[in-house]
């Protein structure tokens, strides 16, 4: 089972999703601006991922900067409780599956999470080959 925790209205989000798909899995997708977060479901993928709440935080088109939140002297404890407040804190897409949980953020780091990789080619939102037309990763 994968689940992502998806913003359909991110391009980065809709691509990992995508390769997701092509892999030939069917994940569960959260869209967690409409169902929010929980403190407990946060802290768990935040430690799952090795990912503080700082390295999490949405900085860019998101209401960080005049939460107050982009001091380095607030608190992660602070930066949950506004996560908790605006779920579009949290940057995005999260994906958890059996080989482990990520913030795919570029979209190819979904890779290592997948039983097998989609077939080739495969580009990212941004046209740049991820998979060449043999489904080999293209560093």
């Amino acid at each position: 089972m994968i689940v992502i925790h998806h913003n359909p209205a991110c391009g980065t989000s809709r691509n990992v999703l995508e390769i997701i798909r092509a892999s030939g899995a069917t994940p569960l997708v959260i869209d967690y601006l409409a169902e929010g977060w929980t403190r407990p479901q946060l802290l768990a993928l935040f430690a799952a991922a090795g990912l503080t709440p700082r390295q999490a935080l949405r900085t860019s088109k998101s209401p960080a900067a005049e939460l107050g939140l982009l001091d380095e002297a607030v608190s992660d404890d602070t930066i949950l409780a506004a996560m908790l407040r605006h779920p579009v804190l949290v940057n995005r897409p999260i994906v958890a599956s059996p080989k482990g949980v990520r913030l795919c953020r570029p979209s190819e780091t979904v890779l290592p999470l997948l039983e097998r990789l989609p077939p080739g080619p495969l580009y990212k939102e941004d046209g740049q080959m991820i998979l060449n037309e043999k489904g080999e990763i293209v560093d």
